[in-house]
C-alpha cells in the first residue's frame, strides 16, 4: 500500500510527519521514500551544477539509505523504516524514475512517500497534505493536487486562519483535519486514521498505487 505525504511549501514539517508516522506504526513495516526534483542545471546524480543533466543517464537517480542519521532518509531509518530511498530527478523528469519507483512498491508491504509530484502518476491508498497557516507560500503544484487529499495535517501554531491567498477554502476546509504541535508531528488519532485507511484499502475498498 502507498501513503503519500505532501505539503504546500518547503520546510513545514513533511519529513517530520513521515518519520513520526513510521515511528507510531511499526506494525506496518514501512519502506520510506523521499522524492526531490532539482531545478534547471542541477544534476540528479550528484546534486551539483551540471551541463548535461538532460542526458538520459542524468534524468534521475535513486539511492538506498544505509545509515540512520540526520539526513531526511536517515531519519526515516532511525524512526523504524525497513528501508529508505532518496529519488532525485531533474525538474519535470519524474517519469524517468517511475520504473525504479514501481520496483520498490512491488517489493514492499507498505510505502510512505514524501512527495506531491508523484500524484501525477500514482494513485495512493492515502494522501495526506501538511498545511501551515503561518506560511504564505502555496506552491501551484500543491494546489493542483489539494482536492485529492484524504486529510490535512495542520501544524498547530494557534493560528486559525491561513496566511496564504487564492486557495479556495472549500477545497481543504471540509476534509478531516489533524492538528499537530511540534515537536510532536503525529497524534493517536492521525496514526489510527492511517492504519484504518490502509486496512480498508487492503480489503479492496481503496487504491493500490496503480497508475492513475
Amino acid at each position: 500500500m502507498l501513503v503519500v505525504v505532501g505539503g504546500h511549501s518547503r520546510d513545514i514539517g513533511k519529513t517530520s510527519v513521515v518519520a513520526s508516522l513510521i515511528q507510531a506504526s511499526p506494525q506496518l513495516s514501512w519502506t520510506a521514500m523521499k522524492i526531490t526534483q532539482f531545478g534547471h542545471g542541477i544534476c540528479s546524480v550528484s546534486g551539483a551544477g551540471c551541463d548535461c543533466c538532460l542526458a538520459p543517464e542524468h534524468s534521475y537517480a535513486i539511492a538506498q539509505e544505509r545509515q540512520a542519521g540526520p539526513s531526511d532518509t536517515g531519519r526515516f531509518l532511525a524512526a523504524g523504516a525497513r528501508m529508505s530511498y532518496w529519488v532525485r530527478t531533474a525538474g519535470g523528469q519524474l517519469t524517468h524514475a517511475l520504473p525504479a519507483i514501481r520496483e520498490v512498491l512491488a517489493a514492499s508491504e507498505n510505502v510512505i512517500m514524501e512527495s506531491n509530484s508523484i500524484l501525477e502518476f500514482l494513485a495512493p491508498a492515502l494522501y495526506l497534505v501538511v498545511l501551515d497557516f503561518a506560511k504564505v507560500d502555496f506552491k501551484a503544484s500543491s494546489l493542483r493536487f489539494l482536492n485529492r487529499a484524504d486529510a490535512c495535517v495542520v501544524i498547530d501554531r494557534d493560528i486559525h486562519e491561513p496566511a496564504w491567498k487564492g486557495v479556495p477554502r472549500d477545497i481543504w476546509d471540509g476534509k478531516p483535519q489533524f492538528r499537530v504541535r511540534p515537536p510532536q508531528y503525529v497524534t493517536a488519532a492521525l496514526s489510527a486514521f492511517v492504519s484504518d485507511r490502509l486496512a480498508a484499502a487492503g480489503t479492496g475498498t481503496g487504491s493500490d498505487g496503480a497508475c492513475s
